[in-house]
């Protein structure tokens, strides 16, 4: 959880260095083939021609044109907002992808997780305080990623029934990388060493942030490592205030307690609906 911590940190950093210099769209190619660039030679190791094939290529396509998209909205955000105020929506992915999958993949929406989206959407009002002033229109580009994160997330509990976790990540490489070049060709600029550098470590991280929570969920308690996860928001507005000079909003941390509230009631429902099943 340490390494997933400095990973999204690191990440968040290196994009809000890099952005009005290189252009959002660009940010995502060179994400796709630096994560190409490390999936590819894992797949060709592990032998398996089945790892490239798949019958579902519609699927795979929908889940990752969202998924290009949250991240597009994540990245802009990094631009726009405080570093905590995009860490702490995204929090709300949960939520958005609990009600997604109750419309479409015909969940049962329990009592506790319908409390639990209600606790998520106080939390985001907390957060986002429509009636002040310091209220920013621009959070709705962050809840929209959220909510594109959710319909990926959505569409990868739908594809895991039949698809391997490495053949997912190699076709979301390998469908986000032409669209990641189309869309950055019209605004394309030649990055220097030291974009070069952050381009790589947002590429790195990337990897690093998702494997290494994948590990913590593998060796612990989900809820151990979703608690822990939460800690990369007091983190990531250290940082902003550190380096940003952004102010420390307690509300942002009081809504994001409520969320992480929700969640962990989320995941108690979860437990008992797996114990009756």
């Amino acid at each position: 959880m340490l390494g997933t911590l400095g990973s999204f940190s690191l990440m968040a950093v290196s994009a809000r260095e890099l952005s009005g210099e290189i252009s959002t769209f660009q940010i995502l190619f060179f994400r796709s083939l630096i994560g190409l660039a490390f999936i590819l030679p894992i797949t060709l190791y592990a032998n398996k021609r089945s790892l490239f094939y798949t019958r579902r290529l519609t699927q795979h396509s929908l889940r990752n044109i969202f998924h290009f998209f949250g991240q597009y909205g994540w990245f802009l955000g990094i631009g726009l907002l405080p570093l905590a105020e995009v860490f702490a929506l995204e929090f709300t992915v949960p939520f958005w992808t609990a009600i997604i999958a109750a419309v479409f993949l015909k969940e049962r929406l329990s009592a506790l997780k319908a409390i639990s989206i209600l606790l998520g959407l106080a939390g985001v009002t907390i957060i986002l305080q429509p009636s002040s002033s310091i209220f920013q229109p621009s959070s709705f580009i962050v809840l929209g990623a959220a909510i594109c994160y959710a319909v990926s997330h959505t569409s990868t509990k739908s594809l895991i029934k039949t698809e391997t976790p490495l053949t997912i990540l190699l076709f979301m490489c390998l469908i986000q990388l032409p669209i990641g070049l189309l869309l950055s060709l019209q605004d394309w600029r030649s990055p220097d060493a030291r974009q070069l550098l952050l381009l790589t470590l947002i590429g790195v991280t990337a990897l690093t942030a998702h494997y290494c929570m994948s590990k913590a969920m593998q060796i612990s308690e989900v809820s151990i490592a979703v608690t822990l996860d939460f800690f990369r928001l007091p983190l990531i507005a250290t940082i902003g205030v550190l380096l940003y000079q952004e102010a420390f909003n307690y509300a942002l941390i009081a809504g994001a307690l409520v969320m992480l509230g929700a969640n962990i009631l989320n995941m108690y429902n979860a437990n008992q609906q797996q114990k009756t099943n």
